[in-house]
């Protein structure tokens, strides 16, 4: 909010500027607020013109001194100090505390000769990617930890005492080995997948795709590996084929139906239901549930419930969602806390058309030539 103050000539540029931009007089007073300026404050511009910057502009250190003594902005000979390295504050608005970015030049010549020129950028995005990054180093040396310390200690002891082992203690050592090794490659795996749907570079290899084949083979290498006494029940109706990556749709089932394996003791099963545009695969457990508060939280990279025991990256939902909507598909989850959880994810129908091949253009070109 601006307000109707003429912005003198050699200011207007300022108001072009992507980011929050004020004119202190040498004598501490504002002279002028861009617009992005007038709205971060919740001010009029009529209402900031002349007022005392320090009164304004509550700015704090980290250790929450006064910036403005600190720093000491306007002191100094304007020529020799002629400019204010970038430094992160926070800006007190009312009640409302802002993380920003601070940095200014001291202005030489013409009617504001003394004067300090600030531009502030809010940083809550860059605090927030630093917290994702340290999460991230975290959650992989943590990860990485465990499976090569277990690699290393079998090795290192088989090197020394092999002739020591029997053949069947020696097979146990290197089984667990390969197991760790299997584990390393997967979370490796999903980093390089997080890193490619951040920067929107994952790549699908589509092909036409029977879902009727392919999700019965995704269940059964599931309860390969769980033994009996888990049910695991699929429901596919006359499904047609549809134009997709059959790798990453493979990926997505087998984390959906693992997730539910994971998280329930009782059955599981997996059913499809379909409109005009879309299929929609769907895979129900009768496990513990989910929080309301975390049916969003869950797709979030790293996430982790409270108290949580069971080994994961808190990445696979995340990779799971980012492969569902590169296909133009969406990812949803209905649960009650104690009553199960379902994930349900569509897949648009269609064939080549999807990857911008004209069908009736196709068929015309064919009939053409014969």
């Amino acid at each position: 909010m601006t307000g109707d103050h003429a912005v003198p000539d050699h200011l207007v540029g300022l108001e072009l500027l992507g980011d929050p931009a004020l004119l202190v007089g040498a004598d501490g007073q504002l002279v002028y607020a861009n617009p992005l300026a007038c709205r971060l404050l919740d001010r009029r511009l009529t209402a900031l013109v002349g007022l005392e910057a320090e009164s304004v502009l509550r700015l704090r250190t980290e250790d929450g001194s006064d910036w403005w003594e600190c720093a000491t902005p306007l002191g100094g000979d304007p020529t020799v100090r002629r400019r204010l390295a970038e430094q992160e504050l926070t800006l007190q608005v009312g009640a409302v505390s802002r993380a920003v970015a601070v940095t200014g030049a001291r202005v030489e010549g013409g009617p504001d000769a003394g004067g300090l020129l600030l531009t502030m950028r809010r940083v809550d995005a860059r605090r927030r990617r630093d917290v994702a990054r340290a999460d991230l180093v975290s959650t992989v040396s943590h990860e990485l930890r465990s499976p090569l310390t277990s690699v290393k200690g079998f090795t290192k002891t088989l090197l020394a005492k092999w002739d020591r082992f029997t053949d069947e203690q020696k097979k146990q050592m290197l089984a667990t080995v390969n197991e760790d090794a299997d584990r390393v490659t997967r979370l490796l795996g999903e980093l390089l997948a997080v890193s490619r749907i951040d920067a929107g570079r994952l790549q699908l290899k589509r092909q036409m795709v029977d879902l009727g084949t392919l999700v019965p083979g995704v269940v059964t290498r599931v309860e390969a590996g769980i033994g009996r006494g888990r049910v695991l029940t699929v429901d596919l109706p006359g499904l047609p084929q549809v134009y997709a990556d059959p790798d990453r749709l493979e990926q997505v089932l087998t984390n959906l139906v693992e997730n539910a394996v994971k998280y329930t003791d009782g059955d599981i099963a997996i059913t499809a239901t379909q409109d005009d545009q879309l299929i929609r695969v769907t895979v129900t457990d009768q496990g513990e549930g989910i929080e309301p508060e975390n049916l969003k939280a869950i797709f979030t990279k790293f996430f982790r419930r409270p108290g949580e025991k069971r080994q994961g990256t808190g990445l696979g939902l995340y990779i799971t969602k980012g492969l569902v909507e590169a296909h133009g598909g969406e990812m949803t989850v209905t649960s009650q806390a104690g009553s199960g959880s379902a994930f349900s994810f569509t897949v648009p129908k269609g064939g080549l058309e999807l990857s911008g091949i004209d069908l009736e253009a196709l068929r015309s070109s064919v009939t053409t030539t014969h």
